[in-house]
Formats: C-alpha cells, sequence, structure tokens
C-alpha cells in the first residue's frame, strides 16, 4: 500500500503538469498581451516544478523514499568537535524545516562543556533518507577556536551517519527476542524537572553482534523500545546490507574514524569562508548560509555524481 501510494502520488503529479502546460498553451493562443506577466510567472513555477521532480528520479535506491535516521558523533577535537557536532546538529534541523520534513531527537548525549558527544534524529518525509544518504561520513571544521585562550585556529572533526527508516516487514531482518538484552533507565537531563524521575529510557544489546542502541527522549518506555528496535533493525539491515559491496557503498560506505583525512567535507570559517566537497568538488565561499541549512546545493551535486558514474 505504502508503494502503490508513492506511485499514485508520482503519477498525478505528471498529469497535473501535462494539464497545467496545456491551460498554459491555450492562454498563449489566444495572443493576449496583458497576460504575458502571469504567464512568464506560470512558466517560471512550471519549470521549478518539472526540474525538482526530473532531480527526484535520481532517487533510484531501494530506501530513497523512505524515512531516515541521523546520527552525529563528535569526533578527534575535544570541546571544539562536541561544539561542531552542535552546530551540525543545528544544520541538519534547519535544513530538515526548510525541505518540510519532521524530525523527533531520540538520543541525546550533552558534551563536557559545550555542544554535544552524540545524538540521534528521526527525519520523517519524502526521499529523506534519500537526500541524507549523500551526508554520510566525515565533516571536517576549521575555525578560530572560542575555546582557545589564546585563540588559536583549530580543526575540529566530527561523524554523520545515516540509516534508513524501515519497517520490519522491508527490513528482510529477523530478530530473535532472546538475542536482544533490554535495559532501562533513568533519562538523562539538564537537572531540575527536566530529570525523568520514571525508568523511561531504554538500551537494547544484540548479543550476536554487540550492537547497542539507546533511545531515551521523553516518552512512555514501551514508545523507548519500539523506537530502539527501529534503530536496531536499521543497524542490523546495514550490516546485512554491507556483504555486498556495491549495496555498502550505496547505503553508508566503508566506515571511517573521524580523525584526519577521511573527511568527505570541510567547512573553513579561517583564514577565509569555504565549504567544500571532497567527493565532488562543489564548494561556496557563503559558509555561514550552509551552516544555516542550505545543503540542497551539496546533496544533489553528489547525487548527480553517483547518476554519472551509474
Amino acid at each position: 500500500m505504502k508503494t502503490v501510494s508513492s506511485l499514485r502520488e508520482e503519477v498525478g503529479f505528471w498529469n497535473s503538469l501535462k494539464q497545467h502546460l496545456h491551460d498554459l498553451t491555450d492562454l498563449a493562443n489566444l495572443g493576449d498581451d496583458s497576460l504575458r506577466v502571469d504567464l512568464e510567472t506560470e512558466i517560471t513555477k512550471l519549470e521549478s516544478d518539472l526540474d525538482k521532480q526530473s532531480f527526484a528520479t535520481m532517487f533510484s535506491g531501494p530506501y530513497d523514499r523512505d524515512d531516515a535516521i541521523l546520527a552525529i558523533h563528535a569526533g578527534a577535537g575535544g570541546t571544539d568537535s562536541q561544539d561542531w557536532a552542535g552546530m551540525l546538529q543545528r544544520m541538519y534541523l534547519r535544513w530538515a524545516e526548510s525541505q518540510g520534513l519532521r524530525t523527533e531527537i531520540l538520543d541525546f548525549t550533552p558534551g563536557e562543556e559545550a555542544g554535544i558527544k552524540s545524538i540521534t534524529i528521526a527525519v520523517s518525509g519524502s526521499y529523506a533518507f534519500g537526500y541524507l544518504r549523500s551526508e554520510k561520513g566525515v565533516h571536517r571544521l576549521v575555525r578560530l577556536s572560542p575555546f582557545d585562550a589564546a585563540h588559536r585556529r583549530h580543526t575540529s572533526f566530527a561523524l554523520i551517519e545515516v540509516l534508513p527508516q524501515v519497517s520490519m516487514e522491508e527490513a528482510d531482518v529477523e530478530i530473535n527476542a532472546g538475542d536482544v538484552k533490554i535495559d532501562v533507565f533513568r533519562s538523562s537531563g539538564a537537572g531540575g524537572q527536566n530529570v525523568q524521575k520514571n525508568a523511561t529510557a531504554v538500551r537494547l544489546t544484540h548479543l550476536p553482534t554487540g550492537i547497542v542502541v539507546t533511545c531515551q527522549n521523553e516518552r512512555s518506555q514501551s514508545q523507548n523500545r519500539e523506537f530502539a528496535m527501529k534503530i536496531l533493525r536499521a543497524r542490523l539491515l546495514e550490516l546485512k546490507t554491507a556483504e555486498k559491496d556495491e549495496e555498502r557503498a550505496i547505503l553508508r560506505g566503508e566506515y571511517t574514524k573521524a580523525e584526519w583525512g577521511s573527511q568527505i567535507r570541510s567547512y573553513v570559517l579561517h583564514p577565509y569562508q569555504m565549504v567544500k566537497d571532497h567527493r565532488t568538488d562543489h564548494e561556496t565561499g557563503n559558509s555561514q548560509s550552509v551552516l544555516d541549512g542550505d545543503l540542497n546545493g551539496f546533496m544533489e551535486a553528489y547525487l548527480k555524481s553517483l547518476s554519472s558514474k551509474e
């Protein structure tokens, strides 16, 4: 039913586009100069819709239409890298908002002085995984450190993981109840009223693989367990898919440590302004715009590079 609904929506778009084009042609054939401005406006909108939908044809992966699970982990760089991870969290939340996607924080570990050590975010909406899979890898920041008394230039790293959020039926992954150890504990918080008094947070350990998943959002224990199972299922699917080299490259890519020499994208704030993707050479001098969530140019360049290889 999910596939049928998606295909019906896609066919509906093309039928609507076709009808819109016929209507504009009929108006243009009237030869009324007073309609020129309105026609030019509608044609511009039509071209924009066409470009957007044509780009969607690049989403050919098996999970591109699905929701996504986005995880951010601070890497080498101490407090600066934790602050950088927090900046990336803000960047992706703003991007998702601009795309009309829904986000929900599932797990969160704050930094010791600033930023975050790690965060897991559920991103829901059309082609969430299709877009975000371009972001997996190490992201590097170069700037004057606000945490250095001498205000010297520092380099920080953070690792981005992206997994498809698939249902139990779609995942084709069998999880035996006896293979999962379940622990419950109190959610961590900032103190005061934010500290959970009840044990609602859930930690799942998949004994055969050693994969550990936690979910400690402010909700019931059963809801946290449900979301933790979703993440576990996604990680097991990733593990299963990684057995095939081609699918491993599409789904996640080789795991790399968040350190020197392994970055997919660099964000330079000093001594000049530039964001550059090292896989596609796509770059911009407007670093602040990117940090405010303007990521589509980088995502589209990556997806186009994949299409050209295929």
